[in-house]
């Protein structure tokens, strides 16, 4: 989110950068900025309107209402925001009580099902896809008997539950890279890519103009590709 000056709205309308990148299995890497003024779907929807595939996000209900609506579009799972729940809820524990807790027992089962594929980065498609059932599938399936088992045992409000209840809504997206070598665990790579311009933000803190915003949006994607 940024604030762009003079888009005909009241002062301080939050605007957005969308962001899309191919994945890390591609040699030529392509990253294209979108500059919006709201975080609708009709924003994906029309960006993404000849693209057919699979996109990997985070869990904003607004890709899986794209989804449905489409037969040539599957949205991935992000594992890394499974972590953040539960590393959030270890930070707010004091140090020396946090080994034995619900939080580091996930974030152990989520750090051996990123080694395992891992591992597996540098193989042929067909062969990455086989060790993935073979190895990770099991590891993901013993996280998610953990997530049904623990579900009921702690507070809604729990940080801890937090991450257990989103794992549990996304389990039918996060599993979705074992049946695609080409799919990663996370959508990291989108949200290094926009790092730059986050960090540049802090400098500038808004854009004046929408033209402007969209200058930046088309000098950003080109330099980022």
């Amino acid at each position: 989110p940024y604030q762009v000056i003079m888009d005909s709205r009241k002062a301080g309308s939050k605007s957005y950068m969308w962001i899309y990148r191919t994945g890390m299995h591609y040699e030529h890497p392509i990253v294209l900025y979108d500059y919006q003024k709201t975080r609708n779907a009709s924003h994906p929807r029309e960006f993404l309107k000849d693209f057919s595939g699979v996109c990997v996000t985070d869990g904003y209900q607004v890709y899986h209402t794209i989804e449905k609506e489409r037969e040539d579009l599957k949205i991935a799972g992000c594992f890394a925001h499974v972590r953040r729940r539960y590393d959030e809820a270890l930070t707010a524990m004091p140090k020396g009580s946090q080994k034995g807790r619900l939080a580091y027992k996930a974030l152990a089962m989520i750090q051996a099902i990123y080694k395992a594929d891992g591992e597996l980065k540098d193989l042929p498609p067909d062969e990455r896809l086989m060790k993935r059932q073979l190895i990770v599938k099991p590891l993901v399936e013993a996280y998610f008997e953990w997530c049904h088992a623990n579900e009921r045992r702690i507070s809604e409000k729990n940080k801890t539950a937090k991450g257990i209840s989103y794992s549990l809504n996304q389990e039918k997206y996060l599993k979705v890279f074992l049946e695609d070598p080409y799919v990663p665990l996370d959508n990291n790579a989108a949200e290094r890519a926009i790092r730059g311009f986050c960090i540049g933000k802090k400098n500038f803190v808004m854009i004046d103009t929408v033209s402007g915003a969209k200058a930046s949006a088309i000098i950003y994607s080109l330099v980022e590709t």
